[in-house]
């Protein structure tokens, strides 16, 4: 008598392939975390191109720095005014507002926190950051004004090196922050104070906590803020940017600054 194999069902191939493939995103998910999170080594280059960094970020990105022994100890802010045009064309200031604040009421008691609730945080920490490897000379062009033309921030990266070109690599990576940080002010004031705007100002700053050896001390207080402050600065509008959620976001900053 012949035994007849049980025919294999097609529910019990789909759990295979389905476990089998929970397991693989698993595997992947956590050597992928854990490449991103160590400290950089060549191990990265396993992963082709820019996949790691692709699929790490936005939801997956973490720092190394939230570990010892250099946790963070400190917090960036992002602080805007505008020149604009009143009703008569004549030139105004606006008062300071400071956008990093609004964001960061985005992430507050939020499990789930847009990506733009770290805008002005990342533009704040790349402008001071760079800023901070300028030499003191370097540091000093930077607080003049830069608007005239399309080729403002060309003119500042001639200047910078102009006046020191030993580290050129340190200017470079200051123009890119500035660029960024330029392009974000922009739409932070457009969208605070409309389109006669003409001209923005920023400044980032970054004030550390109190030292953990005073943490018992209860008249400890925090260090002094670390500023880079920036001349005027022309606008700068990027093709096929989207301004409507800068519209939405500083819809409140709007208001305030409309009923002054």
């Amino acid at each position: 008598m012949l035994l007849r194999r049980p025919p294999v069902r097609f529910g019990r191939i789909l759990k295979g392939v389905t476990v089998s493939t929970i397991a693989a995103i698993t595997v992947w998910h956590l050597f992928a975390s854990f490449l991103w999170i160590s400290p950089p080594t060549p191990l990265r280059q396993i992963v082709p191109g820019n996949m790691l960094s692709a699929y790490m970020l936005p939801w997956f990105g973490q720092s190394w720095s939230v570990f010892a022994p250099e946790p963070i100890n400190g917090a960036y802010t992002f602080a805007v005014r505008a020149k604009v045009l009143n009703e008569v064309g004549e030139v105004e200031e606006t008062d300071w507002v400071t956008p990093t604040d609004v964001e960061y009421g985005l992430a507050h008691h939020n499990l789930f926190p847009p990506r733009a609730a770290n805008l002005g945080y990342h533009a704040s920490s790349g402008v001071k950051d760079r800023w901070s490897r300028l030499t003191a000379e370097q540091q000093e062009i930077t607080s003049l004004n830069y608007f005239e033309g399309d080729a403002w921030l060309g003119r500042l990266r001639d200047d910078l090196l102009a006046q020191s070109a030993d580290n050129e690599d340190a200017v470079i990576d200051y123009i890119v922050a500035e660029q960024v940080a330029a392009g974000y002010a922009t739409q932070v004031a457009v969208a605070v104070w409309g389109d006669e705007v003409v001209q923005v100002q920023f400044k980032a700053t970054r004030q550390n906590i109190v030292p953990f050896a005073q943490r018992n001390d209860e008249d400890a207080k925090r260090p002094a803020p670390q500023i880079a402050s920036t001349g005027w600065r022309g606008l700068l509008i990027r093709d096929q940017q989207d301004s409507a959620p800068f519209d939405e976001i500083f819809a409140g900053e709007r208001q305030k600054e409309a009923s002054k």
